[in-house]
Order: C-alpha cells, then sequence, then structure tokens
C-alpha cells in the first residue's frame, strides 16, 4: 500500500469536505476558509445572481453540533447592524450537513489590514467602529467570546465587520481575558469582551498580542495616555476595566481628538503640550500677539 503525501491528504479532504449543493439555490466558486468545526466557501446565490458566503460544518454531527451552528445563525441574524454580517439563510444539506449563509464580505482581516496599513491613527478609526459593533450586540444581550484581529475583516471602504460570533466559543490564547483562560463560564460578561477589544487595540498599536509579551513593557513606547488606555482595558480584574465598548471607544475617540481622557490623569505640562498639539494655529496668533506687544513696547522706550 502506498503512503500519500501531506499534499494528497489536504486535498482529498478538501474535496470531501466541499458541500453538497444539489437541491439547492447555490453553487460553488472556491474555498475561502476552514475552521476546527466549519469551513466557509464563496458560493454564488442562482436565484438573486449575486456572491455569498456559506459556512457549513466540516463533517456531519449530531444534534448538539448541528443545533450550534443553527444557533450561531440566529445570533447573527439578530445582530441588524452595518459592522455585523447578515444573515440571508439557513438549512441543511442534502448530506445532513447543517449551513448558512451570509454577506461575503470583500477587504482584508484586521492582522492583515493593519500591516499594510500601519497608520495608528486610521487603525484608530477602524478600532472604534469595531467596539461600536461589539457595544450593540451587548446592548442586545450577546457576547462574542473570541474577539481577536482573525475575526474581524475591514471592507474596502474602511467598514469594521466582526466575524464568528459562534456560541460559547473559549476563546484564544493571546486574547481571551484572565477569567475565561481560568474556565470561570460564570464570571464572562461584557468586560470579557471588553478585555478582547483591548487585546485587539494592543495588537494594533504593538504589532503582539498582549498574551505573547508584558503589556506594561511592551506599551511604553506608546503615548501615556493611550498606553493607559490599552492596560486599563486589560486589566486582570473585570472591575479595573472599562465598564462597556462603548466607554473604551469614547475614550480612544478623545485621543485621537487631542482631548484628555478618562483613563489617564496628565499633569500641567502634559495638558499644555497635549493643547498646543491641538490648537497650534491659536498658540501662534497669541505668540505672535505677545511678541508684537513686546517689541512695541521696547520701541516706545
Amino acid at each position: 500500500m502506498t503512503a500519500l503525501s501531506d499534499g494528497a491528504l489536504e486535498r482529498l479532504r478538501g474535496t470531501l469536505d466541499e458541500p453538497d449543493l444539489s437541491r439547492t439555490r447555490y453553487e460553488l466558486v472556491d474555498r475561502l476558509g476552514r475552521g476546527g468545526t466549519g469551513s466557509l466557501f464563496r458560493v454564488r446565490d442562482r436565484e438573486l445572481d449575486r456572491e455569498v458566503a456559506l459556512k457549513v460544518m466540516t463533517l456531519p454531527g449530531g444534534d448538539v453540533l448541528c443545533e450550534r451552528l443553527r444557533a450561531e445563525a440566529r445570533v447573527l441574524a439578530r445582530l441588524e447592524h452595518p459592522g455585523i454580517v447578515p444573515v440571508h439563510d439557513v438549512g441543511t444539506l442534502p448530506d445532513g450537513r447543517v449551513f448558512y449563509v451570509m454577506k461575503l464580505v470583500r477587504g482584508a482581516r484586521l492582522d492583515e489590514h493593519a500591516r499594510a496599513h500601519p497608520d495608528s491613527r486610521e487603525l484608530l478609526r477602524v478600532f472604534e467602529r469595531l467596539c461600536e459593533a461589539v457595544a450593540f450586540a451587548h446592548e442586545r444581550g450577546l457576547l462574542h467570546r473570541d474577539l481577536k484581529p482573525e475575526n474581524v475583516m475591514v471592507g474596502d471602504f474602511g467598514e469594521a465587520l466582526v466575524m464568528d460570533w459562534g456560541v460559547g466559543m473559549l476563546g484564544t490564547p493571546g486574547y481571551m481575558s484572565p477569567e475565561q483562560a481560568r474556565g470561570e463560564r460564570e464570571g464572562i460578561d461584557e468586560k470579557s469582551d471588553v478585555y478582547g477589544l483591548g487585546a485587539i487595540l494592543y495588537f494594533l498599536l504593538t504589532g503582539v498580542a498582549p498574551g505573547r509579551a508584558e503589556p506594561s513593557r511592551s506599551a511604553e513606547t506608546l503615548p501615556r495616555a493611550l498606553q493607559a488606555i490599552c492596560l486599563k482595558a486589560l486589566s486582570e480584574r473585570p472591575d479595573d476595566r472599562y465598564a462597556s465598548a462603548r466607554e473604551l471607544a469614547a475614550d480612544v475617540t478623545r485621543f485621537r481628538e487631542g482631548l484628555a481622557v478618562s483613563a489617564y490623569r496628565e499633569g500641567l505640562l502634559e495638558r499644555g503640550a497635549r493643547l498646543l498639539q491641538r490648537n497650534p494655529t491659536l498658540v501662534a496668533l497669541i505668540l505672535t500677539y505677545l511678541v508684537i506687544r513686546v517689541a512695541l513696547i521696547v520701541a516706545a522706550r
């Protein structure tokens, strides 16, 4: 018996994993990705003549796995927000696997986008939009539990879309909150997602996940106010974090606009430097006026 190479095994696995779309309105275009329990495909909706994304279980599963994917589809269907991918359809394929269909997002993952567009100001704007989507879900009683750059897509027009709102996700090392890492299911709430958002912000600003470095040390090169925002969101104790995703986003917006942030108490000199940076034209006019006044006083003598 001839052993199959790793490449041949991967091709065989991919072929077996392809969805049976017979007796459906969809036809396969290509594969977009594969996760632990499901795979994502680009398909064409023949009825509406458009391309959409179809997520299907990797293998036929029992009632628990089937219900989990259906529950994920129901979660997404309840989140009608520009930053959350809408679901169009859900059902069962002829091979017995559950699937759901959603909008096809054209763009790049947040980690890829950050490497291609390292401008921190632009990344902060994307992050604020990400926080808005998560806050919207929280206000409807839904948690994400696995926030990380790979689960965020940045569209062609700069929109941030939160992906993979899986039910009962355990989180990802480097981005999950301490309470998730300890397996404290009862203690997971909105502040656990705030930690995940803080971890994403930290990654966008430093290029590494906080779980793979000492946050306070790697953040030393950041402006102190921005450093304080990151460290507050990444606090070990949930009560020390921002109370909500909206509060975190508001502090980031204040920093970007040159205003004081709630996470950092600035000194007098820092406040003066911030005001100078925020209003250079006004400061220049005041200095010009003072120079002219001094010149006139000297001339009068």
